[in-house]
């Protein structure tokens, strides 16, 4: 009599699986680790200093702040190919406000100058954006067509704005939102490096409670002590990293010159921590939230799994639509605010090709094409990697026309990839 066969025994869930590893994420930090450390060996470790990682981190911002409202747009099965030409009027209405309007009715130097410049620029960002967004809704114009026309038509209506002209000075207070001049020092960055700690390990640990309440697997505890550990190291090394870059000794003298003060022998003081990079997290947490446990954010990936089962179950798929494009647009205004801040003035060519860095960013990131699937931190990252990539090559010399081929590449290499992933793992392409 012949013994049935043995059952066998149930799979090992792999380490990866255990410890609930996005491997999506975890590929995107290894090729960062990787260009920067390609980088460094190539410009003699020029690369990886405190200056050039503090430059790095205040030119990521503009495009990252677009990169999270691209991630909306995408994952609702759209595409927005203006936020460039957005950009570009939303700064040629902050650099008129300033330059032109403003000091002639409050007068020069007005505290009232910058906040009202900025509110103009998101205004009108959320204006032109609602637009698109009811023309793509309600009018059932793809947004293929809205967008690239729209690419056309505000960089011109920037330009016709200022006459072609650049415009500046800006108001030294708005200057504070671009980075360099605007820093929170040394002590401010340790105090928000902390607070930034305890908010990561009290979400980790949240996190982990939540899931037991509802009785769902959860990590062993050691993965969420090293999560923790992590999280806390990479704040803190970020901080320790910006803390470490100097004001320049010329720029001390001529500071303290304004002042009719002399610099004192041996005095030091360093950036810390830049405004516009305050800005970009606090939009990715706001970001994060709005996705995560917001009504809106659960009708917008039920809106890009399933457009048709999203608008049977009672979701106005129109309206959505003119929100996301309007949440586009005012980030679109956030990021003009930074970059004008940064450049220190309106030039007509801002924005340039921001359109794909923008969306390369978000596909680098891991939204689908597809839709229905993205991440917030996901196209921040792609966006560090793709600024990372342009700040490397500009630093060994490759040309402007180079930086473009290789950026362009990149973003067909990573949808190729995309789908392969998407393949293997059994989710829709």
């Amino acid at each position: 009599m012949t013994k049935p066969p043995k059952a066998s025994a149930p799979a090992k869930p792999s380490l990866f699986k255990t410890l609930e590893i996005d491997t999506r994420l975890l590929g995107m930090i290894g090729a960062f680790v990787v260009i920067c450390l390609v980088f460094n060996i190539i410009t003699d470790g020029r690369f990886l200093t405190a200056r050039n990682l503090f430059n790095l981190s205040i030119q990521t911002v503009s495009v990252a702040i677009m990169a999270t409202g691209m991630v909306f747009v995408i994952v609702t099965r759209h595409i927005d190919l203006s936020v460039g030409a957005l950009l570009a009027t939303c700064s040629a209405v902050m650099g008129v406000m300033q330059v032109q309007m403003l000091p002639g009715i409050l007068g020069l130097g007005s505290p009232l100058i910058a906040p009202l410049a900025i509110l103009g620029g998101l205004l009108a960002g959320a204006l032109i954006g609602a637009f698109n967004g009811w023309l793509i809704g309600y009018q059932r114009i793809p947004a293929f067509i809205v967008t690239l026309g729209g690419l056309l038509v505000w960089r011109n209506v920037g330009w016709y704005m200022t006459d072609g002209q650049t415009l500046g000075p800006l108001d030294q207070n708005f200057l504070l939102l671009g980075g360099v001049e605007g820093t929170i020092g040394a002590t401010g960055s340790w105090i928000l490096g902390v607070l930034f700690s305890l908010a990561a390990i009290w979400a980790i640990w949240r996190a982990r409670a939540a899931k037991i309440q509802h009785e769902f697997p959860v990590k062993p505890l050691w993965a969420e002590g090293a999560l923790m550990a992590i999280s806390v190291g990479a704040i803190m090394g970020f901080v320790a990293i910006l803390n470490s870059y100097e004001v320049p000794i010329g720029r001390l003298k001529r500071e303290f010159e304004a002042r009719g003060e002399v610099l004192p022998e041996g005095y030091s003081e360093v950036y810390g921590l830049p405004i516009s990079v305050l800005i970009l997290i606090f939009v990715a947490i706001a970001m994060t939230v709005l996705a995560r446990r917001t009504r809106l954010g659960r009708y917008i990936f039920a809106t890009g799994g399933n457009p048709d089962a999203a608008e049977l179950s009672g979701i106005n798929t129109r309206m959505l639509t003119v929100k996301i494009f309007a949440l586009m647009g005012f980030l679109c205004g956030l990021s003009a605010m930074v970059a004008q801040a940064r450049l220190a003035n309106h030039t007509n060519d801002i924005g340039t090709l921001d359109e794909l860095r923008v969306i390369a960013a978000a596909v680098i990131g891991g939204t689908a094409l597809a839709g229905g699937i993205g991440t917030i931190y996901g196209a921040i990252l792609g966006a560090i990697i793709m600024q990372s990539l342009q700040s490397g090559m500009a630093m060994v010399g490759v040309d402007a026309p180079f930086q473009n081929i290789v950026v362009g590449a990149l973003l067909v290499l990573a949808v190729w990839i995309d789908i392969q992933y998407r393949k293997r793992t059994g989710e829709k392409v």
